[in-house]
């Protein structure tokens, strides 16, 4: 395996956005370039204008930016490469590699059923192959393919894998519509475009022998070719939309960080030693395809949401800041100090899978509360009216609103009152938070400021006044 001049490709069709099983394909490839130094090309094979979108292209370019896999050459596009094909066509029929057929659809349906009938492969059989007939309407080039032997290949994963040329078919290389056939099309770009390792899915396996002799046919060197194993969701099944979002740009609606997502595309049939996480570097520097294995790999959501809340709580707490912040925006903050944000992503990230949970936890930060109904039934009784009357007052002259400012003032109430921090604790934290479960008290003060923490607490103190009073 010569892995002095690599260069690999992604070639996705823009009939839908980027899933999974592309995401890590192409992952593969940038990671296998960037390892050998090599390049990576970006194609989008546009050929079918019924299903294309430049709208799909437009989120495809977006899912590839947001992962981080960027490339050295393209975006190509398919559909802006119609002379070089032509090119391509014209070689191989005046060399006699191809010929036109003017067999129509119907004749062609005709001939397989008497061949099915007589238990042969219902494959074209070859009647305008030595006619050498000329260009005509309805139709079609095709390759004259050899009608003895065999194409070998070795996979770079599953190993040799040989076909007899009699299974195989004179493939059309150009539709009578004159549009051109997706393995004929491969063929032309990966070879004028250098492309020196073809890593895809082992969808394409059959693909591969059928475009082995298109290489041969037009004199082009053959690529190496790996092809990787399917992906299965948690209950062994092809993922799909029932395992979790398939799309890679809904995980990013779901708050999951892309680096997140590399590092579990990257164990998805690829393994090094147990090493279940790996900076970007270390996945550059590590990946080899002798590491990936043949059996299809496990896309686990809930070890992804795991893996996540890891990266979350290693993050910066300033970038953090900038990744919730859309977030929160979606749940109606807007106009948000920075800091206090940068304050309560420190305070909630511990527990949070996504960064929409991230959101969700730091709310109550940044819009008026209600009180949970057991909450308030429980904790905020007139008992403690007294207790929460001194707090108020306290922190209305108190100089440090610091954490350790915060303690000392406690320190003083609890011994002034003879209680512990439990009992004034859970009360003050449903009057701060409207819930029972929240960050540190101490810290959930400092973040909201002397101003907030005031306006609560006084409107509490009302509050059960009130209900004391009915």
């Amino acid at each position: 395996m010569n892995t002095e001049n690599v260069v690999t490709r992604f070639p996705p069709s823009p009939t839908g956005t980027l899933h999974i099983g592309g995401a890590r394909t192409a992952l593969f490839n940038w990671l296998f370039a960037r390892h050998h130094k090599g390049r990576f090309i970006l194609r989008i094979e546009d050929t079918d204008r019924a299903r294309s979108t430049r709208e799909d292209t437009e989120v495809i370019v977006e899912s590839m930016k947001w992962l981080g896999l960027d490339w050295d050459e393209g975006p190509y596009f398919q559909s802006q490469r119609t002379e070089i094909y032509t090119e391509c066509i014209e070689k191989l029929l005046s060399t006699g590699k191809a010929y036109y057929c003017h067999c129509s659809a119907e004749e062609l349906d005709v001939r397989r059923e008497k061949a099915k009938d007589k238990g042969l492969k219902p494959k074209y059989d070859g009647k305008c192959r030595d006619l050498n007939l000329g260009k005509a309407p309805g139709a079609v080039v095709r390759l004259k393919s050899p009608l003895t032997g065999t194409i070998t290949f070795m996979d770079l994963v599953k190993g040799v894998i040989s076909v007899d040329s009699e299974q195989m078919d004179d493939l059309i290389l150009q539709r009578s519509d004159g549009t051109f056939t997706y393995n004929f099309a491969v063929v032309v770009d990966d070879s004028k475009m250098g492309v020196t390792y073809v890593i895809r899915g082992d969808d394409h396996v059959n693909n591969t022998p059928r475009q082995i002799l298109i290489y041969q046919a037009l004199g082009e060197p053959i690529p190496h070719y790996a092809h990787l194993p399917m992906i299965l969701g948690s209950d062994k099944t092809p993922l799909s939309k029932r395992h979790g979002a398939t799309s890679v740009l809904a995980y990013r609606e779901m708050g999951v960080l892309p680096h997140a997502l590399v590092n579990a595309l990257a164990r998805l049939g690829w393994s090094h030693g147990d090493q279940e996480e790996f900076s970007k570097q270390e996945l550059i520097d590590l990946f080899s395809l002798t590491h990936v294995g043949k059996s299809a790999g496990i896309f686990n959501m809930e070890k992804l949401l795991d893996l996540n809340g890891k990266y979350i709580r290693a993050e910066d707490d300033a970038r953090l800041a900038d990744l919730v912040l859309p977030f929160l925006a979606d749940l109606g903050c807007s106009g948000l100090n920075k800091e206090q944000v940068k304050g309560a992503v420190r305070t909630v990230k511990q527990r949070a899978k996504t960064l929409v949970e991230m959101a969700q936890g730091a709310l109550f930060y940044f819009k008026e509360i209600t009180y949970d109904k057991d909450a308030d039934e429980k904790f905020l009784r007139p008992e403690l009216l007294e207790i929460l009357e001194d707090l108020l007052a306290d922190l209305k002259t108190v100089s440090d609103f610091s954490q350790k400012g915060l303690e000392r003032v406690f320190s003083a109430l609890l011994e002034k009152h003879q209680i512990k921090l439990g009992k004034v604790a859970q009360p003050l934290r449903v009057v701060l938070t409207g819930k029972t479960v929240s960050p540190g008290i101490f810290e959930v003060m400092e973040v909201l400021g002397r101003e907030t923490v005031i306006k609560r607490l006084s409107h509490a103190i009302s509050y059960t006044r009130a209900k004391k009073g009915e």
